[in-house]
Formats: structure tokens, sequence, C-alpha cells
């Protein structure tokens, strides 16, 4: 019995020293990890190109944290030295990840101040390559961002009340929720989900009303039509340099889409694509199992063919950047009366 009783205490001696090491070792990991999140993720990225991707060096992950203000500053400084014709111009996408270098990508201490210091900076002759070049992070952060935000502000082409067309320097991209249709969210990615299997929300929920118009928010190439379990009535739409995808669910029964919207199609941003509902989590088509009628919104990033339909996907949160698009509401009217369809005006 004693010797036993020794050979207890030295087994728990020795199981307490593996638990110590293995709990050291845990803290150091998630320190450098907290650190040096996305250089988890680089992968020797700042010396390629995302079409340089058969080797693997392209953005493994990306934790898209950039606040409201943010957004809605950084625009507004690059549209207006684009449009007023300013000595100095700014590159939104640019600043942001400057500030994304200083703060490792969390903007919630972000400041209108940080943002005058930087532009005074550049106003005095500084660059931003200058600025940025001992900022080991800055050309992933500037990539990431990139493919979340590249096509939401530029020049783009509008039609004026006379038919002319003209060009005009502002944001391009739309929120998915029609004008004048009123729509309530919270920022709920991440939450848990348990139809089907335990997982995790992958999108932003945009709760309204049955048929409310759902809107193109960039211009693309519809790349999914038709049912899935999860999601009901679904639109998948793939923007044209093909690093985002758009994923617009739970749409409405019977009639989820827009008159003669097909797979292949090309889509301008602010078109109608659909209609609100409440489909999906059901094997069988055209059922309502979702308790309350919203929109299901996604925004993923593709750098490599890898992370296309794999366990490699990168969905972003996209709360903020609903919140900085209800600036820009695509504009409806019923355009035919006997289907209930909508267009954009």
């Amino acid at each position: 019995i004693v010797k036993t009783l020794k050979i207890s205490k030295q087994f728990y001696f020795i199981i307490t020293i593996l638990l110590v090491i293995i709990i050291l070792a845990s803290y150091i990991f998630i320190s450098k990890s907290a650190n040096f999140g996305p250089e988890l993720f680089w992968n020797k990225y700042s010396n390629s190109s995302i079409s340089e991707s058969s080797d693997g060096n392209f953005i493994k992950w990306v934790d898209f944290n950039v606040s409201y203000d943010a957004l809605k500053l950084t625009a507004k400084l690059d549209i207006k030295s684009h449009t007023e014709n300013s000595s100095t111009t700014y590159n939104w996408i640019e600043l942001l990840a400057y500030f994304a270098c200083q703060n490792g990508g969390n903007f919630k201490n972000f400041k209108k101040a940080d943002l005058d210091k930087l532009t005074e900076k550049l106003k005095n002759g500084e660059t931003i390559e200058s600025l940025t070049q001992n900022l080991k992070l800055y050309n992933y952060y500037y990539e990431s961002y990139s493919a979340v935000l590249s096509e939401f502000i530029g020049t783009y082409s509008f039609t004026n009340s006379d038919g002319t067309i003209a060009e005009k320097y502002g944001i391009k991209a739309f929120s998915p929720i029609a004008k004048n249709y009123y729509f309530t969210h919270y920022d709920d990615f991440g939450n848990s989900r348990s139809y089907g299997f335990k997982r995790v929300h992958l999108g932003n929920d945009l709760l309204g009303s049955i048929g409310t118009p759902i809107i193109a928010v960039e211009s693309g190439i519809v790349e999914h039509l038709g049912w899935n379990q999860y999601g009901g009535w679904r639109i998948g739409i793939r923007s044209f340099d093909t690093k985002r995808y758009y994923y617009y669910a739970h749409l409405r029964k019977n009639h989820p889409y827009a008159k003669n919207l097909s797979e292949g199609m090309t889509i301008q941003a602010g078109d109608v694509i659909g209609y609100m509902g409440m489909t999906g989590y059901s094997i069988k088509e055209n059922v309502n199992n979702v308790n309350i009628p919203h929109l299901h919104f996604g925004m993923q990033l593709i750098f490599d063919d890898s992370q296309v339909d794999s366990p490699n996907e990168i969905w972003i949160d996209v709360y903020q950047i609903i919140e900085f698009l209800k600036q820009n509401q695509s504009e409806v009217y019923m355009s035919n009366n006997e289907t209930k369809d909508y267009s954009r005006k």
C-alpha cells in the first residue's frame, strides 16, 4: 500500500508539471498571436501578388474590424479631395491600412484627431509610402482592405433627368435594402446557429418586412441562384475582379427573385435582385421555416481558388459596412403591376 501511495504521488506530481508546461506554452502562443495576429496568415505575402497564388503566397485570413466612424471620415476625405481638385488627394484604403498598423486592426479607439494628424503630415509633403515603409504589416492590411472596399468608391456613370449620361466620383456601392424601406440589425457575426449542425453565423441579419426589395451592393455576375436548405431561396453574386462573393439569403416564398434574374447574368450595383422573406431551414424547397422575415447578407473574400467552397473560406463581419452604406440606398418603383416586380429608378 505504501509503495502504491508513493507511485501515485509521483504520478500526480509528473502530471501537474506537464499541465503547468502546457499552460505556459499556450499562454506564450496566445500572447504572440494577439500581438502579431495577421502574421499567422501572412505567409510571405508582402513579396507576392494575389495572382501568384500557386505557391501558397496569398492571404489566408482577414478580420475586418474597421469602425463606421473610420469608414465615414476617410471616405469623406477621399471623395472631397477628388471632387474639389485638392492639391493633395487621399485614398481611403491607404489611410485605413495605416491606422490598422497603428492599432493592430482594432478601430475601437479611432479618433478624428488621429486622421487630422495624418492628413497634416501628408499636406506638408510626406507621402504614404514614406510613412509606411517601416510598418511591417502595411501591405497585408492594404491588400486585405482593398479586397473588401476597392469598388465602394470611385468614378461611376449615371443618367441625368434629361437623359444624358454623366460621370461622378463618389460612393458607388449600395445598401442591400432599397431606399424608404425600414430595417433594423445588430452585430450578430459569430453568433451560434444550430440548424443542421452547430456553427457560427457568418453574416449580418437585416430584419424587415416580407417583400422588401433587395439591392445588389456591387456590380458583378450572378454565380448562384436557387434553393439552399440553410439560406432558403438565395442569390450569390461574384464581383468582376472575383475577390468578393455577396450572399443574399432567406428570400421570399413563391416570388424570391426579380423578374428574369438568372445565373450568369451581369448585375449592376443598385439593381433590384430579389425580395426579403423567411425561407430556409428545410430540405424541402419553398418553405418558410425561419421565424422572422430578414435578409441574411454576407461577404466572402477570395484571394485564391482554394478558398472557394472549402474549409478555407474567409467571411467577414459586414455590420459596419451596412451602417456605412445606409447613406447610399437605391430608390425603386413598381415596374410591373402584374408580377409586382420592382426596378431601380
